[in-house]
């Protein structure tokens, strides 16, 4: 988790430093696809507090409320963000943009917006490696996609998503900021806006898909699942494992309920034995099992095999 601080720490950094030389630079200038990437910045540094407010949150300690904790107040945030990005940054973008369309205004004095975005790029794209750096050091060899898809700590690929579509909106914006300025194009500065709020829209959707996916209660892999049930059903007390239910509570907190037949000719002290053997040794297998709930059940739930 330390290493997911350290990227939106530096992506924090990075954004409020470029969002006021943005603006004032889009001020000066009178360009509208500045101002955009102004509003991009601001949008990402509220994303950037919104997730450590969401990671601090995680970590509360469960109470009679929340019973399981509060990690999922990090999917939660993830989510809010996701929209931020939809409605702040990319509505927004686009509508400054629409409405330099349609009544564009030359540039003034571009020269100082080729000096932020310079800056922009350098800050955004060391923002960028770190995040890359970070996330690729928690995926390992599994592909890129691959890896997003089954991370469970949104934070991470959040920060990478944000900084990857920084990097690529500041380029649009400066290729038609040049266009703008050789050819004497003003629409162009607008057309640059409405790319980089469809930019962020696209992003939005992509991230605010696996937040929501989180938020609702993913379960551990199918690899997983089968190896528990493995280990359960090693154990000399148990007949079969006929289900297993889980969910993420946080990154790093799953909660586990295992459908349990027990050998008929147990005794109830035997069988309250066997659950507290069962729920340590999966404990002991994989730590981030917080939980473990085992719920006994009669021979009739084992379904006969088909001839």
């Amino acid at each position: 988790m330390a290493s997911n601080h350290r990227s939106i720490y530096s992506a924090l950094a990075a954004n409020l430093l470029i969002a006021v030389t943005k603006f004032i630079a889009g001020g000066v200038t009178n360009s509208s696809s500045m101002i955009s990437e102004g509003i991009h910045s601001v949008v990402d540094t509220t994303n950037q507090l919104l997730l450590l407010y969401g990671l601090k949150r995680s970590h509360k300690k469960p109470d009679q409320k929340r019973p399981f904790g509060y990690g999922k107040e990090l999917y939660f945030w993830s989510f809010i963000v996701s929209i931020l990005i939809f409605g702040l940054g990319g509505a927004l973008s686009i509508y400054q943009g629409y409405l330099h369309i349609m009544h564009p205004e030359p540039l003034h004095q571009p020269f100082w917006n080729y000096v932020v975005l310079g800056m922009s790029v350098l800050f955004e794209g060391t923002s960028l490696f770190i995040a890359a750096k970070e996330f690729n050091k928690a995926r390992g060899e599994v592909p890129l996609w691959e890896a997003i898809i089954k991370s469970k700590d949104p934070s991470s690929f959040l920060v990478l998503f944000e900084d990857g579509a920084a990097v690529l909106g500041l380029l649009i914006v400066g290729i038609l900021m040049w266009c703008n300025h050789q050819f004497n194009l003003p629409v162009l500065d607008g057309l640059a806006s409405v790319f980089v709020g469809v930019l962020l829209i696209f992003v939005s959707l992509i991230l605010a898909r696996e937040s929501r996916s989180l938020l609702l209660g993913e379960g551990i892999a199918p690899e997983t699942r089968k190896k528990i049930m493995a280990l359960a059903e090693k154990d000399e007390a148990v007949e079969k494992v006929t289900n297993i239910l889980s969910t993420y509570q946080s990154p790093e907190e799953i909660v586990l309920m295992l459908m349990v037949v027990f050998k008929p000719e147990l005794e109830t002290a035997e069988i309250t034995s066997a659950i507290e053997r069962l729920r340590q040794k999966i404990k002991k297998e994989y730590e981030l099992v917080e939980f473990v709930i085992i719920q006994p059940q009669s021979a009739a739930a084992i379904k006969p095999s088909s001839a």
